[in-house]
């Protein structure tokens, strides 16, 4: 008993600090006892919000200065300014991607490797970052994700 209730606690903390990041939110709930192997799961998306890094502050900066050009607050992907790079920020980065740096992709929403291999390429052009082309969003990518939100946000 004590251990079922250690274990759902620890998976609501583990839920929640990820929620509170920025990072990673979850559009559903999914209850499971771990360690039992009873799951009892609906929906859930891992790829709601994916800020590789920014700051709400600074994914609002690309929001405005980036993605509105490209269809985001708009009808062809509706959304808000609201610093939460979901489905339809990214979007209307890929179709920003697709124009200038070579993101080859569906235009789906998904941040996968070929959406971060057009990022790195625009990071290296926009910033100078000295990137690997490799699809990975690690912490040089972010690094370099945040100086391109700090070179739109100056005027």
């Amino acid at each position: 008993m004590t251990s079922t209730i250690t274990r759902r606690m620890v998976g609501a903390v583990v839920a929640t600090g990820l929620a509170a990041t920025g990072t990673f939110a979850m559009s559903g709930i999914a209850n499971a006892e771990v360690g039992t192997g009873n799951t009892a799961a609906s929906s859930v998306s891992a790829q709601a919000t994916q800020n590789f890094g920014l700051s709400t502050t600074e994914a609002k900066v690309i929001q405005g200065k980036v993605l509105k050009k490209y269809g985001y607050t708009g009808t062809k992907f509706p959304g808000k300014i609201d610093g939460k790079l979901g489905t339809n920020s990214w979007k209307a980065f890929q179709v920003y991607l697709k124009k200038d740096y070579g993101y080859a992709g569906k235009i789906d929403g998904d941040p996968g490797k070929n959406t971060i291999k057009a990022l790195q390429r625009l990071l290296r052009h926009q910033v100078g970052a000295k990137l690997t082309i490799d699809g990975d969003a690690g912490p040089k990518t972010q690094a370099a994700f945040k100086k391109y939100a700090l070179k739109l946000s100056k005027p």
